[in-house]
């Protein structure tokens, strides 16, 4: 096979890759015998996969409810039919067994993929949100809205009405109730569900009477059970959507986790300036403004691919990506895959660290600092 063919044949697998997650992401939607059988998207990206493996002399899936069940007990490694995008992606299972669902990094190909049946709701939901504040000029009611987002992943009803009377929040009431969907059968247990204590998302009961988060910050240490609610109360109970638990409540907790941090070393810490140009503005008592924007992604390669220079409105002298620690601890090569995708135009304009780097580099300036002052 010539360099030129095995460029195309890399190419297929991961255009059908992104088409596989964005079903398997559709194929989890469905919520009853009301909606249809196989959405377009779900037979498209089954008839894709079987086609690809008969050209590649593969065993392919015979059904849709087997590809499924490949995506949850098999590594990608064992049955996809062409290259994969890198070598960590080959142990990668796309559905989590336990809980049946997809997992983070099957949204991240299904969120990255040019096609609309993605449907990135993350990034409809808060551009609107975007819009109407900006139009309105209340930069205070975005960052209520972000804050419910990351603080209240779970609402009764009831609490749901009460926001319309919200000062910060009436603005957004109508984004506000499209961001929640009713509570499935899938989170409930003896007629109770349960919320995590680390990130205040619903668990999903596992067979073996525990339960389980879908938050990959919190899959990685032993579940802590927080309040126990009916799904009936106050007017029913309503979840987060996925997309936005995943991308906006798990990255959301690692920047409030910092704003704590950094607020506690004395620093004056601005959450989503000027509508959001990027997460944190730190000012540092010499007068230098970090920039920090904060990510919790799974895959570094596609993290990589969508990364750009931050905006520099408002000004700031040093420009930060920041990473939770315990993703590099996950992936061996996290920081080496990333510069290894990033593009041309944007490397060496942007800096990667952990949060926990970030932390000591702040600490570090701030002790230079007070050096100085006492040598001056």
């Amino acid at each position: 096979m010539t360099a030129e063919q095995e460029q195309e044949e890399a190419g297929d697998g991961e255009r059908l890759l992104r088409l596989v997650a964005t079903g398997l992401v559709r194929l989890s939607q469905l919520r009853g015998p009301g909606d249809p059988v196989y959405p377009d998207v779900v037979q498209a990206a089954y008839n894709q996969l079987v086609l690809g493996c008969l050209r590649q002399g593969e065993p392919a899936p015979g059904s849709v409810p087997e590809l499924a069940r490949w995506a949850g007990e098999k590594p990608l490694a064992e049955w996809w039919p062409f290259g994969l995008p890198d070598e960590e992606t080959g142990g990668l299972r796309l559905v989590d067994l336990d809980t049946g669902v997809p997992v983070q990094e099957c949204l991240e190909w299904a969120v990255s993929a040019p096609d609309p049946a993605a449907e990135q709701v993350e990034n409809e939901l808060l551009g609107e949100a975007l819009k109407l504040c900006r139009a309105a000029k209340d930069p205070d009611a975005y960052t209520a809205f972000r804050r419910l987002l990351i603080e209240r992943p779970v609402l009764t009803g009831a609490e749901i009405a009460l926001l319309g009377s919200d000062l910060d929040l009436a603005l957004l009431h109508s984004t506000v109730k499209r961001c929640y969907e009713p509570v499935t059968a899938a989170h409930v247990r003896d007629g109770q569900c349960v919320t995590c204590a680390g990130c205040g998302c619903l668990l999903v009961p596992l067979r073996d009477g525990g339960y389980a988060c879908q938050l990959d910050r919190c899959r990685r240490e032993v579940v802590r059970v927080g309040r126990r609610v009916a799904p009936g109360a106050s007017g029913g109970l309503y979840h987060l959507t996925r997309p936005l638990r995943t991308f906006i409540t798990g990255p959301g907790l690692a920047e409030t986790g910092l704003e704590a941090e950094l607020a506690g070393l004395g620093l004056p810490v601005e959450m989503w300036p000027r509508f959001d140009t990027y997460d944190l503005r730190i000012t540092l008592p010499d007068g230098r403004v970090w920039a920090i924007d904060v990510k919790d992604r799974a895959n570094p390669a596609l993290l990589a691919r969508g990364t750009t220079p931050l905006r520099t409105d408002p000004p700031y002298d040093r420009g930060l990506l920041v990473i939770p620690a315990y993703r590099f601890q996950e992936r061996d090569g996290y920081r080496e895959v990333f510069l290894h995708h990033l593009p041309e135009d944007v490397g060496g304009r942007v800096e990667l660290l952990t949060d926990k780097e970030l932390l000591r580099q702040v600490k570090t300036a701030l002790g230079w600092m007070k050096k100085g002052a006492r040598n001056a």
